[in-house]
């Protein structure tokens, strides 16, 4: 659809006052005018058809490439399998960086604007966006050595000569936060003599100077073209670090929430429904900032704390900790929610749950994960020493020891995933989840790094021939899913945006209820975490809804409280009750 002029101009003011808070009032007015200029450029974009989320928006996270098939192009095999096995499961799909890259599986790009020609083409992802949402990654803190842009930078091209950032090696870094136990500065021979320049995440990785506007706009235009191309959702990678500034520490400055609010109020104009996610490994407090004011910022953020609550919880047989954080979840505004995620392409980190995990319990989850065949990176703390940051391990098998029956994995699995269908926000599942994969542990062998323990590449016949089999862990894990799945897209208490009150049953369960925005419909939700059979007792449920258990279609009376409930070992429940009267009924947090 062809964007109004005067819709273009109407957010002239509004950028302006942020550029010129960003880059000062003499460059704020001539900067504008470009940003302006672009989006008049991109005027006539076929914007997103769906303007917010719902319970039906169910998140694939994938490489281009998870699977393989021999003489076709990764792009048409990833989509060809997901159109014929998930087209009723999920709607949206985040396709990790899928440009041609250097180093760090994608995350170096060498150029923007190109699709990884070992993968396909732009008419491959093109034609992928007309059968589910796509999520591309707008990878913009960092950019790889052997991009054109820094070898142009380089070879001493004046455009390109504070494209990015060159720092003294003799100056105190103390105070910059660091995410990996890496160097900060990495040296690089220019034609202007050696250079040593920002790499936050690794030498391959230059960090790109936003205090140079021009390196702003480029950036600006390659998102826009995202969206030309097929993008509704744009996840922005490592975005906390994006402003640089001596004496800082370099991480959520104002001036990266300000850039964060200029991209979204620009793409908001040129392709209503463009959603946009920040991805920020950190605390939870730091991590909501993103919100903004629940309108301006980011729609949604991820929930980082999620994973290594959830392991916890499962590695203790206790709810405690994920319950109480769970219910002390700040209510977001219709605007924004959260995304949720058990499992990614990078590990397990374990910085959001700081304020919430002891350093011991931390400690004994990572012990655990190296039980399970897993891995653990660290950070450098700034003082000499280290601590963890990341488990690296397949989440199925983060759960289960190596000796358990399958029967036992994949009900402790699944009971982990209920989880993350439950909760508010909208859940991202990670394709080794769905398909039950396990620790890749000759990709590690491959490749030297810990994560590419959960990044295999899957052969599409083989996959197929395991799906079959009704035997197999992959047959067992992908029927139950698809099962939540059904389910909970058609219920409107999943709803992203849907109310969501804890209840604080017994230790060993998780319990929530979401109750509907229009609130006519309420889902209790009761996990057992632990290998035992436990009873516990509900409160009445409130008699103004009628009510039945949505796995099994059987009407549950409303006076369920006045008797014990039995739940076995990592049984989920999830009883849906209708609104067909009127009440006051509320939830206690017992």
């Amino acid at each position: 659809m062809m964007i109004d002029l005067n819709r273009i101009h109407g957010i002239k003011e509004s950028v302006e006052e942020k550029l010129n808070r960003i880059y000062g009032s003499e460059k704020g007015p001539k900067i504008t005018e470009r940003v302006i200029r672009l989006m008049e450029k991109y005027k006539d974009v076929k914007g997103p058809t769906k303007q917010w989320v719902d319970q039906q928006d169910v998140m694939l996270i994938t490489y281009g490439d998870s699977i393989r098939e021999q003489g076709k192009a990764p792009l048409q095999t990833l989509h060809g399998f997901l159109k014929e096995y998930a087209s009723d499961i999920l709607n949206a799909v985040h396709i990790l960086p899928f440009y041609p890259y250097s180093s760090d599986d994608g995350f170096s790009v060498i150029d923007y604007t190109q699709v990884n020609s070992e993968l396909g083409d732009w008419g491959d992802i093109q034609r992928f966006s007309a059968d589910f949402d796509l999520m591309f990654d707008g990878v913009i803190n960092h950019i790889s050595q052997q991009s054109e842009w820094f070898q142009r930078y380089r070879k001493g091209d004046p455009e390109f000569s504070s494209f990015f950032i060159e720092a003294d090696p003799d100056e105190d870094y103390s105070m910059v936060t660091r995410p990996r136990a890496r160097p900060l500065l990495t040296p690089f021979d220019t034609k202007q003599g050696r250079k040593y320049l920002w790499t936050t995440f690794s030498e391959d990785q230059i960090d790109l100077n936003y205090q140079n506007e021009h390196v702003f706009l480029a950036v600006l235009e390659v998102l826009l073209f995202y969206v030309k191309q097929g993008m509704r959702f744009l996840r922005l990678d490592a975005v906390g670090y994006l402003w640089k500034e001596w004496g800082s520490p370099c991480i959520h400055l104002p001036q990266t929430h300000l850039l964060v609010q200029v991209i979204r109020e620009i793409l908001e104009t040129v392709a209503p429904g463009t959603i946009i996610i920040t991805e920020t490994n950190v605390p939870h407090q730091e991590n909501i900032r993103y919100f903004g004011n629940g309108h301006n910022e980011a729609h949604m953020i991820y929930q980082f704390p999620l994973p290594p609550l959830t392991l916890y919880t499962f590695h203790k047989g206790d709810a405690k900790h994920l319950s109480s954080w769970a219910a002390s979840l700040e209510p977001t505004t219709d605007d924004t929610t959260y995304f949720n995620f058990l499992a990614s392409h990078d590990g397990i980190g374990v910085r959001p749950v700081e304020s919430i995990l002891t350093e011991e319990e931390v400690r004994e989850m990572a012990d655990k994960v190296r039980e399970h065949g897993g891995f653990v990176s660290y950070k450098d703390n700034g003082d000499g020493t280290q601590s963890p940051y990341e488990l690296n391990i397949n989440y199925l098998d983060a759960l289960s020891h190596p000796d358990d029956p399958v029967d036992l994995k994949v009900k402790r699995f699944m009971a982990a995933q209920a989880i993350l269908l439950s909760v508010v926000g909208v859940p991202g599942v990670y394709i080794h989840s769905l398909l039950g994969s396990r620790n890749d542990l000759k990709g590690v062998e491959k490749s030297g790094r810990f994560r590419s323990i959960n990044r295999e590449k899957l052969d599409r016949k083989e996959l197929e021939r395991e799906l079959r089999d009704e035997t197999s862990l992959r047959h067992q894990v992908f029927v139950r899913y698809k099962e939540l799945l059904n389910i909970r897209r058609r219920e409107k208490a999943f709803h992203p945006n849907a109310m969501q009150n804890v209840l604080f049953l017994d230790d060993r369960v998780f319990s929530i209820v979401r109750t509907s925005t229009d609130r006519s419909e309420q889902i209790l939700v009761c996990i057992n975490v632990a290998n035992q059979p436990i009873s516990i007792r509900i409160p009445d449920l409130p008699a103004e809804y009628e009510w039945k258990n949505l796995f099994t279609g059987e009407p549950v009376s409303t006076r369920y409280g006045n008797r014990e409930v039995s739940l076995a070992p990592y049984q989920v429940l999830w009883i849906k009750g209708k609104r067909i009267g009127y009440g006051s009924h509320s939830w206690p947090s017992l």
